[in-house]
């Protein structure tokens, strides 16, 4: 085993700059690495936790072992409730997202239940908005068309809605 080094509070919004570039640049392993390294040194950083969530949900479609579990992990540590909900959306929206576009047996029953919990928390996070931001909406939306536009994405036909995530 090697020992992690750390990296000092003063490199952290360098090293956040390099974790969102990684983003972008479609490594969110390597932007994953980078955040747990920023939240080694300063742990409550919400901007390092947002981001982190974001590149574990990343990973959700291409990575076979990627699960939500991961992602919501950091969501109790979000001190925003806005953000808490948002963000709780985005995991689901993205675990559904990818569920439908792997292609599997029951992919559309499990994006399905993902995107139907995404809404929820989209309209929660709506209700905790600030002023001007629509955020929530758009993502409600995206869902509602991901949902209206292919009618394979439905619950099995013997089971109502219940919340994969749960509260």
């Amino acid at each position: 085993m090697f020992a992690l080094k750390k990296i000092t509070t003063g490199g952290i919004v360098r090293a956040l700059e390099k974790a969102e570039r990684y983003r972008l640049l479609n490594d969110p392993t390597a932007a994953e690495s980078i955040c747990l390294d920023v939240l080694a040194a300063d742990p409550g950083n919400q901007k390092a936790l947002v981001m982190l969530l974001l590149a574990r949900s990343d990973q959700f479609a291409e990575h076979v072992g990627a699960t939500p579990v991961q992602a919501r992990e950091v969501l109790p540590q979000l001190t925003d409730p806005y953000q808490a909900a948002y963000y709780a959306g985005i995991t689901a929206e993205r675990w559904g997202q990818a569920a439908w576009t792997r292609g599997k047996p029951g992919g559309g029953e499990v994006a399905y239940h993902a995107l139907r919990e995404a809404m929820e928390h989209f309209e929660a996070a709506e209700r905790l908005s600030p002023a001007g931001n629509h955020d929530a909406i758009l993502r409600w939306n995206t869902c509602a068309r991901l949902l209206n536009d292919n009618p394979q994405i439905q619950p099995r036909a013997d089971e109502d809605f219940s919340p994969v995530f749960g509260e």
